[in-house]
């Protein structure tokens, strides 16, 4: 009697692979197609080449700078981080090397990642923005600009941000400058109503929008009676925001960037695959993941995963589908 020998394991999962369902999780920013929604959140990975030995750069969707100012500046003095119960604080005050060094020894590696890189762009005037903009959006691997105008780490930071009028001013006038890349701004979620800074922000020309930056807050050492930051106060990401974060999302979403046909890219405390699909379904095209870098510098992979696993237990073919699809009670 003959019989037939198993398949080998290697075939085995290769049938297996072969009649998994391919979904597709491509999403669309103005001038930007990203393989997948995720990216880092500015301020978390330097400039690329830092983070790159810890994580494969070129699967993500898209990557962000750390702040980008005309001059070089030094930061806030030490201790600028400080962990909390369910995130983090920190107050590095937009510490960078300037416009004039980010292009002659940044850019060079920027230019091999392949993927669309986003600069962020900080300011204390109107002209800072304006120059740094200027010399940008000429650099030929950037897709895109993201103003800080919402960083609570410095003394003028909330300058614009918290403003209706003066931040529609200074996106009109950086609107001006930027002819090629895709223009967003970051907002901040230390105002009454995000929507009105959100619809200020679309009026001036804002191609996209960020949402959110980090809360405020501050921490005390209870032995010293001191805060544990040397500012005294920071800004407030990981998990702890993130409620506030998707509500904020929404509220944009749902008040402003639809009808506007304006893509939001969420960021507040993302670490897995169904914070993620929380974002997208309350309004988020793309999301930023920060905080969660510092304890698994691979989470966006995972969440990337996680996403493609998700869409086929709900025989869904793509993940814009999930986009602002979420069901409100009593609507």
């Amino acid at each position: 009697m003959l019989t037939c020998p198993s398949p080998s394991p290697i075939l085995t999962r290769m049938n297996a692979q072969s009649t998994t369902p391919a979904v597709d999780l491509s999403v669309e920013l103005p001038g930007m197609t990203l393989a997948n929604p995720l990216m880092t959140a500015s301020g978390t990975s330097g400039y690329g080449e830092e983070y790159a030995p810890y994580a494969d750069l070129t699967q993500f969707g898209a990557f962000v700078t750390k702040a980008i100012t005309v001059k070089p500046r030094k930061g806030n003095p030490p201790p600028r981080t400080h962990e909390t119960r369910a995130g983090m604080l920190n107050a590095i005050g937009l510490a960078n090397v300037g416009l004039e060094r980010f292009l002659a020894e940044k850019v060079p590696y920027l230019r091999t990642l392949g993927i669309p890189v986003i600069a962020n762009v900080a300011g204390h005037t109107a002209e800072d923005y304006l120059a740094v903009c200027r010399a940008l959006d000429a650099v030929d691997c950037i897709s895109g600009l993201e103003l800080n105008v919402s960083c609570p780490n410095v003394s003028d930071g909330l300058e614009f941000g918290t403003d209706p009028d003066r931040l529609c001013s200074l996106v009109r006038q950086v609107r001006q400058v930027v002819q090629r890349c895709c223009l967003i701004v970051k907002l901040s979620p230390n105002v009454t109503d995000i929507a009105a800074c959100a619809a200020a922000a679309v009026r001036g020309g804002a191609d996209a929008l960020s949402v959110i930056n980090t809360l405020r807050g501050m921490a005390v050492n209870v032995e010293t009676w001191e805060p544990f930051l040397a500012n005294n106060v920071g800004g407030l990401s990981g998990p702890a925001i993130r409620p506030v974060a998707v509500q904020m999302v929404h509220a944009v979403y749902s008040r402003v960037a639809r009808d506007a046909g304006v893509p939001i890219i969420g960021m507040g405390g993302i670490e897995t695959w169904s914070d993620a699909v929380e974002f997208l379904l309350a309004g988020a095209t793309a999301l930023a993941v920060g905080t969660a870098l510092f304890v698994d510098p691979g989470t966006p992979l995972r969440i990337r995963d996680g996403l493609a696993d998700y869409l086929r237990r709900h025989g869904l073919q793509s993940v814009r589908q999930l986009i602002g699809a979420i069901r409100l009670h009593g609507r």
